[in-house]
């Protein structure tokens, strides 16, 4: 839970401006999405063996 300390006399707009910047820091939205379906690890696995694969033949077309 993200807590924000407002000051006396702080405008309202401040206060979101800090909220939304530390909402983008902590990166609540990212697990948030992350969270909400499991994925077994050995998938995790295999679509990082095909990236790596891909961006290997990247790299040997470029050279």
């Amino acid at each position: 839970m993200l807590i924000i300390p407002v000051k006396e006399g702080e405008s309202i707009d401040k206060a979101l401006k800090k909220f939304k910047k530390k909402f983008e820091r902590t990166q609540t939205m990212r697990q948030l999405r992350r969270r909400q379906a499991f994925i077994k690890p050995s998938v995790v696995r295999r679509k990082e063996m095909i990236r790596a694969a891909y961006k290997l033949g990247l790299q040997t077309d470029e050279q």
